[in-house]
């Protein structure tokens, strides 16, 4: 890939697609959950999207840069829908309960854009590109270590170690897509509801 191709993909990951652009990143993302990265080829991509390898050349350089947008996309809207949903005015706990309960409800909603960013995270051979996709992961789980380390200040938790706490909560919610059926189990915000319970009541019968 030239270097003037790649920075116009990376100026361009944090705007608005086209239409065009979006539908084949979506077919990407589907390819990509399905059948694997490895196992998605850009001949496959441009077969279920409706449009020709060149036309699909036109737009992306390589599946690298396919699996790059999407990836750049699912962290950017991640972290901006967990965000918005904490609530300023609560207290550490409301926080923590409303960062999972989000975490938890875009992973499920965006089931497909997750599965398929996680499979392929450490693949990309661009450097820069990789640090842009750790730099969004890490300002997702500071925003976790945050709402401890608050919820430590104040009082409310034990002082515990906020990055390992940190590691534990996104440990049970990352991978819930692995083993949840909605139509068998309980819904996301349910499960991580009890996952939220026994973090913060334990599971040790408080006695007098």
């Amino acid at each position: 890939m030239t270097d003037q191709i790649a920075d116009d993909i990376t100026s361009d990951e944090d705007g608005v697609p086209s239409e065009r652009v979006q539908f084949i990143l979506d077919t990407g993302t589907n390819l990509f959950a399905e059948k694997g990265y490895d196992a998605t080829s850009m001949r496959d991509i441009a077969t279920a999207s409706g449009v020709s390898k060149a036309l699909l050349y036109h737009h992306f350089a390589s599946k690298e840069d396919i699996y790059a947008r999407i990836s750049f996309q699912a962290t950017r809207n991640l972290n901006a829908f967990v965000r918005e949903s904490i609530p300023q005015d609560a207290t550490a706990a409301e926080k923590l309960r409303a960062f999972m309960r989000a975490a938890a409800r875009f992973f499920s909603e965006h089931r497909s854009a997750w599965v398929a960013a996680s499979n392929a995270f450490w693949s990309d051979p661009d450097r820069h590109r990789m640090e842009r996709r750790l730099a969004r992961r890490r300002e997702f789980e500071k925003m976790l270590r945050d709402i401890i380390k608050e919820g430590i200040a104040s009082g409310e938790f034990n002082p515990v170690d906020p990055a390992m706490t940190g590691r534990l909560v996104l440990s049970g919610i990352n991978w819930m897509h692995r083993w949840h059926d909605p139509e068998k189990s309980l819904t996301p915000e349910e499960i991580v509801d009890n996952y939220a319970d026994i973090l913060l009541g334990g599971v040790c019968v408080k006695r007098d």
